[in-house]
């Protein structure tokens, strides 16, 4: 649909809304002042918080979010569409969404996205995860028309489920999402492969801002906030787990290009799953 420039928003969020709100405006203003229009932040813009009692303590419905409110000011100032990568949300039923927003140049909110994978997990080096404890689990894949692309929407542990991915590429989507907040040890492991994986078998950028280094939570993300083309190349690349900005030139057709090389969407065909053993008829006569 078109060429634009693209941010992605490498932060290292802390406990406190206020200081990571003013971390989040800075650097936005860095990457419109660089001709950036669109901008995207990571999982958790707003605050990692290990503490759950703390953080619901500190949780504002949408309408009175700081993050938001922020977002919705400077799109609308700027002339960008910003996406806030995830933010935590107090729903109206005391559960917690973890929520991303799209809002386009007038400051008008154009989509939203609650995480649908919630990041239950055991990891080697003696950490634990129970966000389903925490957080309500989405139950819709979101795509939206930008002026200048298709754009899917995912929050960082869907990382690891190729079939949401999938579902908005058959919807059209060329480009790709993925804001998160990976853990050190994981994102080591895997980030770079699963954003690539992404990209390539879609035929889609992948866009990534991520969370980077030893948080006041005492938690550790990995940084390396990514953005990789829909042949798997990755063009731009956080250095490390500094806060940053990354940009990059986001061209659809190259998207167009990669399907008609590889063309596995539209080759995609139904299946089942189960044990078929054809008889052997001689050996039965």
């Amino acid at each position: 649909m078109g060429v634009f420039k693209a941010a992605a928003i490498q932060m290292r969020s802390g406990t406190n809304v206020e200081r990571n709100a003013e971390a989040f405006e800075t650097m936005a203003r860095e990457a419109a002042a660089k001709g950036a229009i669109y901008l995207q932040t990571p999982e958790m813009t707003g605050a990692l918080m290990r503490n759950r009692d703390e953080l619901r303590a500190s949780l504002k419905p949408e309408s009175k979010d700081l993050i938001a409110a922020t977002a919705q000011r400077l799109a609308g100032e700027l002339g960008v569409h910003i996406h806030v990568g995830s933010t935590a949300i107090a729903r109206p039923d005391g559960r917690v969404a973890n929520r991303a927003l799209l809002f386009d140049p007038r400051g008008t909110l154009v989509a939203r996205y609650d995480k649908i994978h919630m990041f239950d997990v055991d990891l080697d080096n003696g950490e634990s995860w129970r966000e389903s404890a925490t957080y309500e689990p989405g139950a819709t894949a979101v795509v939206a028309d930008l002026p200048f692309a298709r754009l899917g929407f995912a929050v960082c542990y869907d990382l690891r489920f190729p079939q949401l991915f999938r579902a908005e590429a058959m919807d059209g989507a060329e480009v790709l999402t993925a804001p998160a907040a990976f853990t050190r040890q994981t994102g080591e492991a895997h980030w770079h492969v699963l954003l690539r994986a992404r990209a390539i078998e879609n035929g889609a950028w992948l866009i990534a801002a991520a969370q980077g280094g030893v948080h006041e939570d005492g938690r550790e993300t990995y940084g390396h906030s990514m953005i990789v083309d829909p042949w798997g190349n990755v063009v731009a690349e956080a250095d490390g787990n500094e806060p940053g900005v990354i940009l990059a030139d986001i061209d659809t057709a190259a998207s167009k290009a990669a399907r008609a090389k590889i063309p596995n969407l539209r080759n995609a065909r139904e299946f089942g799953v189960g044990l078929s053993v054809e008889p052997d008829l001689k050996a039965a006569s």
